[in-house]
């Protein structure tokens, strides 16, 4: 604790273009970026598959093929044979990016399908009887009452991408596993126990920013409801017995 203590409060490590801010806004960049690919891929295919009931064997094998894939291997493979065909950095970055939206699309995949399938066929029904189309079914009716699932889906896949973007700092990029990387070459224990630090205060940050954004964007209908005051609610409406 006092390596860890002394590593976080050396202004040294705040300042110049390996400090903890830098770090930070690399991790964050690959982070987003990688969120942003997975989700413009898994949610649309998500609500295509609940909506449309089609090929809903094939995204279970396709979710549980790929959350099986080894993160590390599969990114030594990206860049060996993706490396050559670009220059500079971008040789590393794009292996990297592209083995995060792979850890990231399940998750946000599932949460989207498993949303729009959960979605109750009387509101369904309804909303056909009034004369809505396929399209209007699901972006007026479906897609608002799948958001709690769609978003667990994204807070999930978030929490992954923040936690194994260290990864890139092992193909010689930046990000906040850089301090894990070069901690453990130089046996500067104090700095690996602050990378880690970081990057959980991180996750736990990112997570924390989407709720508060699930929080505005789900309707208060469709919230979840407190135990205790969904237990307080049955107690006013069950009649009590002397």
């Amino acid at each position: 604790m006092n390596l860890l203590w002394t590593w976080l409060v050396d202004p040294a490590h705040w300042q110049g273009d390996d400090g903890i801010p830098v770090r930070i806004a690399e991790h964050l960049a690959y982070s987003g970026v990688t969120l942003l690919l997975a989700a413009a891929i898994g949610v649309p295919l998500g609500l295509w598959v609940g909506h449309t009931g089609r090929g809903r064997v094939l995204v279970v094998n396709l979710v549980n093929g790929m959350r099986s894939v080894p993160t590390l291997g599969l990114l030594f493979v990206a860049v060996l044979v993706v490396g050559p065909l670009l220059a500079g950095d971008i040789a590393f970055v794009v292996p990297a990016i592209f083995v995060l939206v792979v850890l990231a699309v399940p998750p946000i995949l599932a949460g989207a399908y498993a949303g729009v399938e959960g979605v109750d066929p009387g509101a369904r029904d309804a909303a056909r009887g009034m004369g809505m189309r396929p399209l209007e079914v699901l972006a007026k009716v479906e897609v608002p009452c799948a958001l709690p699932l769609i978003f667990s889906g994204l807070r999930s896949a978030a929490l992954q991408v923040v936690a194994t973007a260290t990864l890139a700092a092992s193909v010689s990029l930046g990000g906040l596993g850089r301090f894990l990387i070069d901690g453990q070459a130089y046996r500067d224990y104090g700095q690996m126990a602050g990378g880690a630090l970081l990057v959980a205060v991180l996750a736990m940050l990112v997570d924390l920013v989407l709720a508060g954004v699930q929080r505005v964007a789900v309707s208060p209908g469709l919230a979840p409801v407190p135990t205790s005051r969904r237990t307080g609610r049955l107690s006013r409406l069950v009649p009590t017995t002397t």
